[in-house]
């Protein structure tokens, strides 16, 4: 750049020579004008601080720029009466000068003589040549703050063409530019642009260094809060807590007996029990029903089990009558009860699905709502993808396969539905990523359950999802292995857990 501006203006005994021309005239040349004017619209716009010039600039803390029209040097070169900077003020205002900043305003000159005027516009060059101020060798050139000078190869000018005005970005006038200055002005002024910016300097390198040195435990076991979603009005955020809370307390009200199998029923067997889940999710999927209602259909059967003895023949019948209930109570549009009469062959009439759809509500005192794994389930998933890199869906549907492969095993009724849902979880982040620790911070906080209260639970459903439900039972696997679900029923498992994943994390 500065070879180029070398090239395009004279020496300098001849470069002073348009400056006083042109003050004396009282108006300067359109071009170098226009030129100069275009050229600090462009600057203005790249600069770090708002237009309107009320921002700071990097010179000093507190400084604000004068309008972007009153440049001191800009006014000693326009069409005021012939006026000009005078360098017998810029040599004196250096020799006192305690800090450059103080002395930047440049007092005027008195008006050339119209003999000298006259004499210097006989030599003035074409009108594109630069104004230039002269400037002795030895002594630094003042600049105001309205403009940024670039320094020539020439040692006694200083180019104004050069010159870029950043009233806008330059604040200051604390910030000075020396054109072949001594070197103990250059370190000082070295020394105070370094004190203007530490601040902000060790500010970042204190935040990169703490970010460098935080704790790698720390950083993957991070807690996340998955309650601060308060624009969605379906997740309840405010009122989340509290609902889990109460469907905590009230799973344990609203379970099964453990036991029905041993002590209740003699006709029916946990394989019985079992073909008719089975054949119940085909259909769910026939008649595309929400899974809470196959998960409510389970726990009706379950809790009606518990306390009515039953034979195998009218065990399909309490099936679809438990199901036209959970159908009535989560669906928008429930299927008739001439449909499952239907889906049964006709084995059963509408009049006894009807009848023993009232015997279940009266056993059951009209107290449809139950938790189940399935309302746990969507807040633990939602736990497990806060924090977590695996595939939101993958993990999801993961999980909810394990879950449903649960509904088969009758003794996996011992165990509460939360925590099977929090162990499917588990089972899931496992599954997708054996080498990682499953459990968190996050995950033990909206669980309430530690690792170690899970390893009974995993080790249940691993044997399950390990071996799988038989050829028998295939109605789950055959829908989980679909496109829909990602082919999660079709992923291999490790044939152990190991044993350090069960102990309790460190909040």
């Amino acid at each position: 750049m500065s070879t180029f501006a070398a090239s395009r203006r004279p020496s300098s005994a001849t470069a002073k020579r348009p400056a006083v021309a042109e003050a004396a005239g009282g108006h300067k040349a359109p071009g170098a004008a226009a030129a100069q004017a275009k050229k600090r619209v462009a600057l203005g716009n790249i600069t770090n601080v708002a237009p309107g010039g009320g921002g700071r600039a990097f010179g000093g803390p507190g400084k604000v720029a004068p309008p972007p029209g009153t440049a001191k040097l800009n006014s000693a070169t326009s069409a005021a009466p012939s006026k000009k900077p005078s360098l017998a003020s810029a040599r004196s205002a250096s020799s006192v000068r305690g800090s450059a900043a103080k002395s930047a305003s440049i007092r005027p000159a008195p008006p050339l003589s119209r003999h000298d005027s006259t004499t210097q516009k006989n030599n003035v060059p074409p009108p594109k040549v630069p104004t230039v101020l002269d400037v002795p060798s030895r002594m630094p050139a003042l600049v105001p703050c309205s403009t940024f000078v670039s320094p020539g190869r020439s040692g006694d000018s200083v180019s104004v063409d050069e010159t870029m005005s950043t009233c806008d970005s330059m604040k200051s006038p604390d910030i000075e530019y020396i054109d072949n200055g001594d070197s103990s002005m250059l370190a000082s002024l070295q020394r105070r642009a370094n004190e203007h910016l530490r601040i902000s300097d060790d500010r970042d390198v204190e935040e990169n260094k703490w970010k460098k040195n935080a704790p790698a435990p720390m950083e993957i076991d991070r807690f996340c809060d998955v309650d601060n979603d308060f624009e969605d009005p379906q997740l309840c955020a405010t009122l989340a807590s509290d609902i889990y809370m109460h469907l905590r307390e009230a799973e344990t009200k609203k379970r099964p007996s453990t036991d029905f199998m041993e002590t209740i029923q003699k006709d029916v067997n946990p394989s019985m029990r079992a073909i008719l889940i089975d054949w119940l999710v085909e259909v769910a999927e026939e008649y595309r029903l929400v899974p809470d209602t196959l998960y409510l259909t389970v726990n009706y059967i379950d809790r009606y089990l518990s306390g009515n003895e039953i034979n195998r023949q009218r065990l399909q019948l309490l099936g679809v009558a438990c199901m036209l209930i959970a159908a009535k109570y989560e669906e928008i549009c429930a299927p008739q009860a001439e449909e499952f009469c239907y889906i049964t062959d006709n084995t059963y009439f509408r009049d006894e699905v009807l009848e023993m759809e009232a015997s279940v509500l009266n056993y059951l005192k009209f107290e449809m709502t139950a938790p189940t794994a399935k309302c746990f389930l969507r807040r633990f998933a939602r736990a497990a993808q806060a924090c977590d890199e695996d595939p939101a869906l993958h993990l999801e549907f993961l999980a909810n396969y394990i879950a449903e492969l649960s509904l088969l095993e009758y003794s996996l009724l011992s165990y509460p539905p939360s925590l099977i849902a929090a162990s499917a979880i588990f089972l899931a982040k496992f599954v997708l990523q054996p080498t990682k620790y499953p459990w968190n911070s996050t995950l033990s906080h909206y669980t309430q359950y530690k690792a170690s209260e899970l390893c009974d639970c995993v080790k249940a459903l691993h044997r399950l999802f390990s071996v799988g439900p038989g050829s028998n039972l295939p109605a789950i696997r055959e829908k989980y292995s679909q496109h829909k679900y990602k082919f999660v029923a079709k992923k291999q498992c490790p044939t152990s857990i190991p044993t350090e994943f069960f102990r309790d994390v460190t909040c």
